[in-house]
Formats: structure tokens, sequence, C-alpha cells
């Protein structure tokens, strides 16, 4: 690490220092700098806490929690290629099936949003913000496999300037960042990012096996009850819980990173063990949406019983879609959820309560997660308002029976 600080140091900044030929460029050598080592900048005066933990470190750490649905992502690609097209695959060629369609979503995503940060850090001259990091990442994992790569990039381009640099860059923004590129493709190509043809990729190796449908969980659950689901290759499941187990393991058609529950829980976990997710945002998110099932569940049969997505077990919805993949990595953004301890527990809980309904009342949004966190981000501050207020007024009444 001396000789990578010494490299830095004495070998690329000199050029970018100020009264340097490529000053106006610094912030692009700062970025490579303060990524690697935590900048020794302080407080000009008062006094401070100095702490290895900055942005850049938290943002590295959350990228590290989303390899595990990266890594899945990739496998699971090639896994129902393979199977759509009924071919016996080892192993490595599905993860490597996968990989080649999967990295140039990530290369496309990273190119575009980072391209478009140094160009405003340049003309703003400051330095690189690391937002962009975590949604670099995010936006790919929430895309289907086969949405055209330019689409990807106006997507991204779309999400950084009018998403975040309009209101003033990093730690600026109203709503999350992945969420308004998905968002974006979603209203302006809904061909390309819901249906039935997009979820696996069928290209070459012949023609899909009889049977095969291409639908996601979701789209079976609007017309099919769960005891007739099938698998890619349409093989019925031999019971409810193996369709869901293979929802948990996440051996189902979705979006690239958001099948598997178990990788989306690992990087849970992580997140939690050091601080960075905020638990009580997961926790009430998950509530409300086995609250919107379970009411669903009592309301459904018995009222309109010929809506198979009513009888859909309230624990399936949990597992499904990209309903924990938005709750852990994309509710818990701490710029746009709430932030008091008690809004937390009101905004996770209307996400999944609302996730859940919009998903089942309107199957035109079969993703009714990333409207849910969408709508929330807007109305945190408002809740962190109301929270704020009430904490006040119960302050000013113990004020008044004490000085009574």
């Amino acid at each position: 690490m001396k000789a990578l600080k010494d490299l830095i140091d004495n070998k690329l900044m000199p050029p970018f220092k100020e009264g340097g030929k490529l000053h106006k460029f610094w912030p692009i050598p700062d970025s490579l700098d303060t990524f690697a080592f935590v900048p020794g900048h302080v407080t000009k005066s008062g006094s401070h806490i100095r702490d290895g933990i900055d942005m850049k470190r938290t943002m590295f750490m959350v990228i590290v929690a989303l390899i595990p649905c990266l890594l899945f992502g990739m496998y699971n690609v090639g896994y129902q290629h393979y199977m759509a097209m009924g071919v016996t695959a080892t192993f490595g060629d599905m993860f490597l099936f996968g990989a080649l369609k999967v990295l140039p979503l990530v290369i496309v995503s990273y190119g575009v949003g980072l391209g478009i940060e140094f160009i405003f850090c340049i003309v703003k001259s400051h330095a690189i913000n690391e937002g962009f990091l975590v949604s670099g990442m995010l936006i790919p994992l929430c895309m289907p496999v086969d949405v055209p790569l330019w689409m990807v990039g106006v997507a991204t381009a779309f999400a950084v300037v009018i998403g975040k640099e309009v209101f003033g860059g990093t730690g600026m923004n109203i709503l999350n960042v992945a969420l308004t590129a998905r968002a974006f493709l979603f209203f302006a190509y809904p061909t390309e990012m819901s249906g039935n043809k997009v979820w696996i990729n069928t290209a070459g190796d012949g023609k899909p096996v009889d049977g095969y449908t291409g639908e996601t969980l979701l789209a079976k659950a609007t017309t099919t009850p769960v005891s007739e689901f099938t698998d890619t290759a349409g093989n019925a499941y031999a019971s409810v819980n193996a369709s869901f187990m293979d929802a948990i393991y996440g051996f189902v058609p979705g979006s690239v990173g958001e099948t598997s529950v178990i990788a989306i829980l690992i990087g849970a976990g992580l997140l939690l063990w050091t601080g960075i997710g905020s638990w009580r945002i997961m926790l009430s998110a998950v509530a409300g949406g086995a609250v919107m099932g379970l009411i669903f569940n009592l309301v459904g049969p018995a009222y309109f019983p010929d809506n198979t997505f009513l009888a859909l077990p309230w624990w399936y919805h949990l597992a499904i879609g990209g309903f924990m993949f938005g709750v852990v990595f994309m509710a818990t953004d701490p710029v746009t959820a709430s932030q008091t301890a008690s809004g937390k527990y009101i905004y996770g809980f209307l996400i999944g309560f609302l996730a859940i309904l919009i998903r089942t009342v309107n199957p035109a949004y079969p993703e009714g997660v990333m409207m849910a966190i969408l709508f929330m981000n807007v109305m945190a501050p408002m809740i962190d308002h109301y929270v704020i207020e009430a904490n006040i007024k119960r302050r000013m009444n113990r004020l008044k029976v004490k000085t009574a």
C-alpha cells in the first residue's frame, strides 16, 4: 500500500496540483487517491472526530454487500437460458454465459454514470461524488438481462442528471437514483422492461422447449393458482413449497440481481453488521408487506374468488419479484429515506404495504416495490417533519407539567 500511495502522490498527482498543466482535471486522480486511502482532511476550527470510515468506505461496503447478488445473477442468467433451451450445461458454462450478458450492463452503467459525474466535477471544480459507486451497481442488477445497452446508458444519464445533479449532487437527491433509472425505462420503453420476453435470454442454441413461456412468478400469479406454477421449462412443481424454495434460492426468471433471497440476505447481514443499513426500515417493510398480503388472503377468496393473485400466500409475496432487493438495498438509501427513528418504522412499513397493494391491485405495475419506494422517498421529509413536531409537543407538555 505504501508503494501505491507513493505512486499516486509523487508520480500521478503533481501535474494535477494547483499551477500544474492538468489542474482543471484534478477530480480524476483525486477520486483514485481518496478511494484507495482515507484523506487526511480535518475541520478548520472547533472540535471534530476523525474516523477511518468515510463516505467512500461506506459506499465500498455496500458494493461488497451487492456482490453475492451480482455473482448469483450471472449464474442464474445462464441457468435460465440453458433450462429454457433444454440444453444440459455445466456450472462453468452457465456462469460464463451469464457473465458475458451481465458484465456489459455493469460496464455501461459505470461508464456513463461516472463519465457524467467527472464532467460535473470538472465544471464545478469539486471532488468526485461517491454516491454513484453504489448506484452504478444497483442499476444493472434491477434490469432485465435482455435490456439493450443503449437504453441502460440513456437511463443512467437521465438518473444522474435529472435525478441527482439538478438537485446539487450526492446527498441532495430526493429520489433513489437507481430506481429513477428503472422507472425511466419502465415508462419510456415498457416493452423492454416488462412482459414475458425480457427476463430470459434465448438467443442461439435453437428454440426454447415446449411449455416455455418466459413468465416470472409474479406474472404467473396473476393468472394461475400457486399450486399450478411451473418452472422455466414448463415442468409443474411438486408442491407449493417447492416453487417457494426456488424463489428463495433464486432459480426463477427476474431482474439480474433480484431473484435470490439468500444472496440478498447475505448482503443485508453485512449492511446490518457494519451499521450501514437500517434494521428499522428493513424489518418494518417486511412487516408491512406481510400485513398487506395477509389482508388480501383473508378478503380475496371470500369476495373475489376468481382473482388468483389475492389468494397468493402472504409469505410468497415477500420472496418473489424485487421486493426483498428493494427493501434491503433501495429503501434503506440514507439520502432518500426517513432520518428519524420513529419515521423509519412508518416509512418502511408503508413501503412494504404499498408494494404489495400496487402489484396486486394493478397488475400493470407488477413491480410495485419500485413505485412504493419512489413514492415514499417523496413522503420521507413529511414523515420526519411530523415525527419531530410530535416530539417537540411531548417535551413541551412535560415542561408544562414540571413548571405547573
